[in-house]
């Protein structure tokens, strides 16, 4: 099977998304049933491993960096982030912290967690799921939540604004 950690990834979105996110890192054992219940389900034994890693460095990082970065701060991509973010998707990311969905400490950790899924090039749709995924994990942001679910549908459909 050709699964990718994102597979992995919004397979469990999907699946957990109507419920409460969690407000603390789940146990070992919690982890060991999520990880018996993604095998089953047919995927990898690495890219499963690797989703929880994932996951595990979301908990992480959904917490405030030591220096924050200020509301009117201009992000300066570093090489390895300019090899796997395309103009495309740094545009994108800048649009999502221009109309308010992204806080600039946002912005960080869905740079973070986009470098964190281990394949090459990223692209648009991958940057989509991961904010989502972002805001999703973090308490008290249901309305920046649901405007981008109400992005991502929308442009999925071919939608004019």
């Amino acid at each position: 099977m050709s699964d990718t950690v994102l597979d992995v990834l919004l397979y469990l979105f999907e699946t957990y998304s109507d419920q409460e996110p969690p407000d603390c890192k789940p146990g070992a054992a919690d982890q060991d049933v999520l990880r018996e219940e993604l095998l089953k389900a047919g995927f990898g034994e690495p890219e499963v491993d690797s989703a929880l890693d994932w996951l595990d460095g979301l908990v992480e990082t959904s917490a405030p960096f030591a220096g924050v970065p200020g509301d009117r701060s201009i992000r300066v991509y570093n090489e390895v982030e300019l090899r796997r973010l395309d103009l495309e998707c740094r545009g994108y990311l800048l649009y999502l912290e221009q109309i308010g969905i992204l806080s600039p400490v946002q912005r960080e950790v869905v740079i973070d967690r986009l470098m964190a899924l281990g394949s090459g090039t990223v692209d648009k749709e991958q940057v989509k799921w991961v904010v989502l995924m972002v805001l999703f994990a973090q308490p008290g942001q249901e309305t920046a939540f649901s405007r981008m679910e109400d992005l991502v549908f929308e442009e999925s459909t071919g939608a004019m604004n």
